[in-house]
């Protein structure tokens, strides 16, 4: 907990009560939202997909494979379901950045599901090869704001040790590269300074996205399965010909490390 006795704490870090219930949660916003929509209350699946860039979710509705979830009542998504084998998966797109990835997080661990998964496109800050590829995140640094809301001030949000620890070895044979690794998330992507980059490259951070600190500190305050990776998808600009993603959008590939996480965790949820 801290407080606002002293009066040099920046408002990020005064006033928090981290073991403290939530006055506003998701379950009263759902539920006033059906109220609204006079829609009823249908669970979501177990494994839930965040879709930042929301390539994934477009190339699923264009191939007239995503359904939208009626039940869904969020006000700022959609929610659509789509089948890979004998599992149903929900996904959502475009929740950018850590504040919308942890409000949408929190309504699909109140509706039902179990275990989520996030890929982001993200920087590199690490030149390790040529993007792109993909990192598992196994912690993320806390240059953002969500994450002091659940979790008392550090340098790094974790992920759930035991689902990194599930996944040893899930890519080895599959052709995209995985690394594991740590990046930096951040609230404000325009201000990555030559010196912050440098910086965090000293850190031995190996990308920069906007939601996995966010997530993590989430999943740790409040106990639920998350998992992220960043797809590391450009130099931040700095090259010509950037932020090509490969063979549809990079969604092959994606869908690629979605399938064997899902396969891997699906039952340690």
């Amino acid at each position: 907990m801290t407080t606002s006795d002293d009066k040099s704490l920046p408002p990020i870090l005064a006033d928090k009560h981290h073991a403290a219930p939530s006055a506003f949660t998701p379950e009263s916003l759902l539920r006033e939202a059906r109220r609204q929509k006079s829609a009823a209350l249908q669970p979501v699946p177990e494994i839930c997909l965040l879709d930042p860039d929301g390539d994934i979710v477009r190339r699923l509705k264009a191939e007239g494979r995503a359904r939208r979830h009626d039940g869904w009542v969020c006000y700022h998504t959609d929610l659509h379901l789509f089948d890979d084998g004998a599992t149903t998966i929900g996904i959502v797109g475009c929740a950018v950045g850590a504040s919308f990835a942890v409000l949408v997080a929190e309504e699909l661990f109140v509706s039902g599901c179990r275990l989520l998964i996030s890929v982001t496109s993200s920087g590199q800050i690490v030149p390790i090869r040529e993007p792109p590829y993909f990192v598992l995140i196994e912690r993320a640094l806390r240059d953002e704001g969500t994450s002091y809301h659940y979790l008392p001030p550090a340098a790094f949000s974790d992920a759930p040790a035991a689902l990194v620890a599930a996944l040893d070895g899930a890519f080895a044979d599959l052709g995209v590269p995985v690394l594991g690794g740590a990046t930096w998330t951040t609230d404000a992507p325009f201000r990555e300074t030559a010196a912050a980059i440098d910086a965090m490259r000293a850190r031995g951070l190996l990308a920069v996205e906007m939601e996995a600190a966010a997530l993590y500190a989430f999943a740790a305050a409040r106990g639920k399965a998350v998992i992220c990776f960043a797809y590391v998808t450009n130099q931040m600009g700095r090259v010509e010909g950037d932020f090509e993603k490969g063979h549809a959008d990079g969604t092959t590939d994606a869908m690629a490390v979605i399938r064997r996480t899902a396969a891997r965790l699906a039952g340690r949820i």
